[in-house]
Formats: C-alpha cells, structure tokens, sequence
C-alpha cells in the first residue's frame, strides 16, 4: 500500500476524509482532456447493524456522511424487512437524511405479514446527489435464501442507475454476489454481469462511462473474478473489508469501466459501523 493511502486510511478513521480525497471543484485537466471528477463509494450495511450486532442507522448515517460521496452503492438494505431494522425503511432514510437522490432494487419483496402493511424488501440501493436520470433492477442468477430448497435461477437485485454528472451520462450498478464457499453461483453471476454491461455499451453506441459497486464475496485473484477484469479496473483500495473488526479480506468493490473512467485515488475506511468496511474512491470522468 502507498504512503499516501494508508494516510488517508489514518485521516478516514479520524473523520478527514474529505480533505484527504477532496475532489477537484471544477474539471481536471489532462493535456487537452477535460476530466470530470466524481466521488463513489460502496458499503454493506449489514440490516443498519454495526459489528456489534446493534442496529444503529446513527452511527452509519454519520459514516456515510463523512466520506462525502457524490455516489454510493448500498447492500444489504431493508426495507420494512422485519424487527432486525425496526420495520424502517432504510433505503429512503439513509437517502432522505443524507439529502441524496435513491434507488432501491429488491432482491427480495415479500407479502406483509400484517393485512396493508408494506411488503417487505431486502436488497440493494443507489445514493446519489445526481439526478437519477432512469433506474432498472435487472435479474441476475441467484440462489434463494428464502427457499427451502432452491436452485440456481434468475432473480432481481442487480440494480442499475444512469446518471447526469456535469452532462455527463453515467452507468452506475449496484450488485451483491452469491456468499457460498462454491463458486458456481457467483460464475453465473458475473457472466450476467458482463453481459447487461455490454448490452448498455452496444445500445449507446459510444464509450459509456460505467461504475460497477458492491460486495462480491470473493478475493480480487479468484478465479470466478478474473472475467470482470477484462473489460474493468479494480480500484484497488490497498486494504481489506471484512471483517470490520481486524479485517482479512478484500470482498467489497469499485471497479470502473477501462476507457472511460479513471482512478484518482481510493481508500477503505476503518469503522466498525457495520461488519464490512466500506470502500471510497475519487474516480475521474472522461468527456
């Protein structure tokens, strides 16, 4: 890891962050390349729980406010789930006191289990404080933890957002791949993946700027990973996620289409404000 990233590692612990990675206020330039800067972010919020087991939307509210992200990516996410999140919808409050835009993909949404009451949900989410131009939640392969007995088929949750960043169209996905120790899912997973990305690339018919956020589940060098790197940059935030508490592995993800889009810097914050760590980068838009 560089000197400047375990810096700014330091810095977001202590609640620098935005003067650790503060983005440019107007364009960069780069050569005769104008560059337009954006700040994205991923978190699994673990239900609003932290690494205690506590749920306390408080105490994530105020991480996700100090690193100061123009974008961020959001898993597991409840919405009216149940008792572990208070019935709360955790989507529309995070976005509501964080004064950013949101949109919400359910992997899961559920009959109510009081008559009228809403259904309950649980997926992923998109905070921005961009317009959301258009939003999709987009079925990928999924293996049910709400069934018994289930097996490999497609399923909502792979939630997409196209942005307007200073005119700029911006395809932003949000995405949490299979837990399971056996790869076969998440392979699945990533061939979809790759496949809705290229579909958005052929329908533009032009460069289309593209930021990939979320929980993978699994080491950069697995082998089930290596496809998304064809065609993607790891950021690379120079430490790992989880667990929050001493954590061991790099799981959690910004990655960037190639051609289009570049790493300024990146970072992972220490918080134990859920059992992931998330990942802060400032990326770099081309025009």
């Amino acid at each position: 890891m560089s000197l400047r990233r375990r810096t700014v590692e330091v810095l977001l612990a202590a609640g620098l962050l935005g003067t650790a990675l503060a983005p440019p206020a107007t364009a960069a330039g780069h050569g005769q390349e104008r560059l337009v800067p954006l700040r994205v972010a991923t978190y699994n919020i673990h239900a609003g729980a932290g690494m205690d087991n506590v749920f306390d939307l408080d105490r994530q509210v105020a991480e996700l406010r100090s690193l100061d992200a123009d974008v961020i990516g959001l898993q597991e996410v409840d919405v009216h789930w149940g008792t572990r999140s208070q019935w709360r919808d955790l989507a529309s409050e995070l976005a509501g006191r964080l004064g950013m835009r949101v949109s919400f993909a359910p992997i899961y949404s559920l009959d109510p289990t009081t008559p009228g009451a809403p259904r309950r949900e649980f997926g992923v989410a998109v905070l921005s404080r961009y317009k959301i131009v258009s939003a999709e939640n987009h079925d990928i392969t999924r293996l049910s933890t709400q069934d018994p007995n289930p097996t490999p088929a497609p399923a909502p949750g792979f939630g997409e957002v196209v942005l307007r960043v200073k005119g700029l169209p911006v395809h932003v996905y949000a995405t949490h791949l299979d837990y399971r120790g056996d790869p076969s899912v998440r392979i699945a997973q990533v061939a979809d993946t790759r496949r809705i990305m290229a579909e958005d690339q052929k329908a533009e018919r032009r460069p289309v700027r593209q930021i990939l956020l979320g929980d993978f589940n699994a080491a950069p060098t697995a082998p089930e990973l290596a496809p998304l790197w064809e065609n993607l940059t790891d950021i690379e935030p120079g430490g790992p996620t989880f667990p929050a508490l001493d954590p061991v592995q790099r799981i959690d993800y910004v990655a960037v289409s190639k051609d289009t889009v570049r790493v300024r810097d990146a970072a992972v914050a220490e918080t134990l404000a859920s059992d992931h760590r998330p990942v802060v980068a400032d990326l770099l838009l081309r025009r």
